[in-house]
């Protein structure tokens, strides 16, 4: 919104001229976020508890029994301060940024449905596995059917590390991404299971794709590195920086011990909204990477049921993952910060790839 009244104002207040450059207005939309989420905060909590919105616990997860009641869907307070400050420095006629914010609003009300089912029914258990993947299929086929429809976008994937493999999948395009965006979704809601364990690799994804997404929509950059260029995806890196100021000012009071929990609303919203930028940028296939964290905790719910149910054997004594380390005896907050480290080193890693080709 500053960007679309101000900027026109340029040629007479040279000022003003800041307001063109994304790197500018994505610091903007990171302060702001961050500012909102800080000062709302305290606030927003004591709501929370005023109207009991406190989380239930799983019987099988004895070691976490103290934390229940404490107040949860704090991914409303990001959803707020991130709208708001996208709202506020984003250029508000770009399409990519409204398809950006119809996946987070959309994937955001699956989850605050199924965050409000479980605090009415008073337990664990929210919507139906069957109705929250049905919500997300809608969610990523309309946005990804509207995406396609952008003149400067292809349905071609771009292999990491060869500069010239590029299938276009045409038809197959759109189940193939959202598979990506529901599989995101699904992978932060997994590794939500700690004070701060989601958050901060969500934060590290963010920044990583804030840049892929800076390059993609920069031609001398994509032309120089290589990568796929998209034209006028750039204007979702100031998406990114209002994420990345939402994120850190949630960890502020979400960090261990936690004043409150991110609920779905918040996990399935973030996680579907990265696998949606991956697809925005061309960088699909790098989610494994960048992402591996969200990788590994889906994988070990796949393997430790596919193993019960073959078996009658289980691999962890906990999946997700983190429990399985936790109940092994690793106090929880030494499990969430190694978790941080390898998320901060698979997004170098990731990063790296610009290079490689």
């Amino acid at each position: 919104m500053l960007y679309n009244l101000l900027y026109p104002l340029s040629s007479d207040l040279s000022f003003l001229n800041v307001f063109k450059y994304i790197s500018f207005r994505t610091v903007g939309a990171l302060l702001t976020a961050l500012v909102l989420s800080i000062v709302l905060g305290p606030y927003f909590i004591n709501w929370l508890k005023k109207i009991k919105c406190g989380q239930y616990i799983q019987s099988e997860v004895a070691c976490h029994t103290n934390k229940a009641g404490t107040p949860t869907m704090g991914g409303i307070l990001i959803a707020f301060s991130l709208i708001t400050s996208t709202l506020l420095w984003c250029d508000l006629s770009n399409p990519y940024v409204w398809l950006t914010l119809l996946v987070y609003t959309g994937f955001g009300l699956v989850g605050f449905l199924d965050d409000f089912t479980k605090l009415r029914r008073k337990e664990n258990q929210g919507l139906s596995a069957r109705a929250k993947f049905l919500g997300q299929i809608g969610i990523s086929a309309v946005a990804l059917y509207l995406l396609v429809q952008l003149p400067a976008y292809s349905t071609e994937l771009y292999v990491p590390l060869f500069k010239n493999v590029s299938p276009d999948l045409g038809l197959f395009y759109i189940p193939f991404a959202m598979l990506v965006i529901i599989g995101s979704s699904n992978g932060v809601n997994l590794t939500d299971g700690m004070d701060g364990l989601a958050i901060v690799p969500a934060v590290v994804t963010t920044l990583v794709y804030g840049v892929f997404i800076y390059v993609a929509g920069h031609a001398a950059l994509s032309h120089y590195l290589q990568v796929a260029a998209v034209p006028g995806v750039g204007e979702v890196t100031v998406f990114c920086g209002a994420l990345v100021g939402a994120g850190l000012g949630f960890l502020w009071f979400n960090a261990y011990p936690a004043q409150v929990f991110m609920g779905d609303v918040g996990s399935l919203s973030i996680g579907g909204t990265l696998g949606f930028i991956s697809v925005l940028c061309k960088q699909e296939l790098m989610m494994v990477v960048v992402g591996g964290l969200f990788v590994v905790e889906t994988l070990s719910v796949i393997l430790q049921v596919g193993s019960y149910k073959l078996r009658k054997k289980r691999i962890f004594k906990m999946a997700p993952i983190h429990h399985h380390f936790e109940i092994s005896g690793i106090p929880e907050s030494k499990v969430i910060i190694r978790f941080w480290i390898i998320s901060i080193l698979l997004g170098v890693m990731a990063l790296s790839v610009l290079k490689l080709r």
